[in-house]
């Protein structure tokens, strides 16, 4: 298993060399994806729209997006985002090619999870009264599912599905208002998790491993899916989940009530804010799936300052897996919250005043090039550990973001 490094750290130090390069990577993508627009006039509005994606400004809504980039109104950004033509699905399939070029290994971990852009009003596409685990309480909100991915070289976000609730779904006419296409049907968020991963598999997304939080571990549909393609994983689950273990089934919590005081290994599930994310680990094997060369488990962590806090994993994976293994990529699911927080905080992922279906589309799949631009820029170019650099910013920003806006800063002086 790779050890898959924390999204958020930053080197002290960065040369020029170094900065130069991030700029050259960004006319690269200019490049790469300008062919999946036909007109001119968009082609330089979508790279605009990427370096005000990059750019200082905190709130990278149409207006401050206009005011970076010398444009008197916001017009240009409303058109690229709702009336001009493009495939934002074809932008993403070049996404994924993009990342997985720089950041692709056998190795590598697909992560799936939900995050929330909080909206007022009732008007933009999907939103309602709902649970956001962003906000950690209902509020009023879009909900996106995401595809993210995770390797030793790095992580970035593949895909992304708005989750429509079944008020919208249920209300014909409410729909089309908002653009919602009218074959858009509701479908749970493991519904949308599983066509995402399914158009990555068949992309040959190269990954050893699937994780996800309880909200997909308990949909045992798409678990049985993901045994169906022999594609292992380590997907949360309630105390409320059933699992086969022997020849019964029994509920989650009634196992953990039962855990073995032996039997139990010390693992980090990875590099945190705070250093190693350091639990005490321990795995059930439960029934055996219909592969005879693949096993599954219940695997369970247990808090070092509170024993009686433990979270449950369902694990299948090929029989030869180590519980060390399955330990790592159960960590590995933090990092898509974590690239969630960076990706709005760098590079707006949240859709700020975007209100129509195909506009929140376009919108976070732009923000997704700009936050895997800076993904595999950190991959390509940042020094090893141990070298020494040629030549050193003065008074270096405290991040490869920050070093990045600055050095375009004052490029444009």
């Amino acid at each position: 298993m790779e050890v898959i490094p924390d999204p958020c750290t930053s080197p002290a130090e960065l040369t020029v060399d170094t900065v130069r390069a991030w700029c050259l990577e960004l006319t690269e993508v200019e490049r790469r994806i300008g062919p999946r627009f036909a007109r001119w006039d968009v082609r330089r509005r979508v790279g605009a729209y990427l370096r005000g994606l990059l750019s200082p400004v905190e709130r990278k809504n149409g207006w401050q997006i206009a005011e970076v980039n010398g444009d008197d109104t916001p017009y240009g950004v409303q058109h690229l985002l709702g009336r001009a033509v493009w495939d934002a699905e074809a932008v993403r399939d070049d996404l994924r090619g993009y990342v997985m070029e720089s950041l692709g290994t056998p190795q590598g971990v697909v992560v799936i999870d939900e995050t929330g852009f909080l909206k007022k009003g009732r008007h933009s596409a999907g939103v309602a009264r709902q649970y956001s685990g962003t906000a950690g309480r209902v509020e009023n909100c879009q909900i996106g599912v995401l595809l993210a991915y995770a390797s030793a070289r790095g992580q970035a976000l593949l895909d992304r599905a708005l989750y429509v609730p079944k008020e919208w779904t249920s209300d014909r006419e409410r729909c089309p208002r908002a653009g919602i296409p009218a074959e858009r049907l509701f479908a749970t968020k493991p519904e949308l998790a599983r066509r995402m991963l399914e158009q990555a598999f068949q992309a040959s997304v190269p990954a050893a491993w699937v994780t996800g939080d309880s909200v997909y571990g308990a949909d045992r549909r798409l678990r049985l899916w993901l045994e169906a393609q022999e594609r292992a994983y380590v997907l949360a689950v309630s105390g409320k989940e059933y699992v086969w273990r022997g020849w019964q089934q029994r509920q989650v919590k009634t196992i953990l009530a039962r855990l073995p005081a032996e039997g139990w290994q010390r693992h980090s599930a990875g590099a945190g804010a705070k250093g190693p994310r350091w639990y005490d680990w321990c795995w059930l094997p439960l029934a055996a799936p219909m592969l005879p060369a693949w096993r599954r488990w219940l695997l369970v962590r247990r808090s070092l300052s509170d024993p009686t806090a433990l979270t449950a994993f369902v694990v299948f994976a090929p029989q030869a897996t180590t519980l060390a293994e399955a330990v790592q990529v159960a960590g590995t699911r933090w990092t898509i919250e974590s690239s969630c927080e960076a990706a709005k905080g760098d590079v707006g992922l949240d859709p700020y005043e975007v209100r129509s279906w195909i506009g929140c589309y376009r919108h976070i799949t732009l923000a997704m090039w700009a936050y895997a631009l800076l993904a595999v820029v950190r991959a390509r170019h940042l020094p090893q550990e141990g070298a020494v650099p040629k030549k050193m910013l003065m008074q270096a920003p405290p991040n490869s973001l920050a070093a990045f806006k600055a050095a375009r800063s004052r490029g444009s002086h």
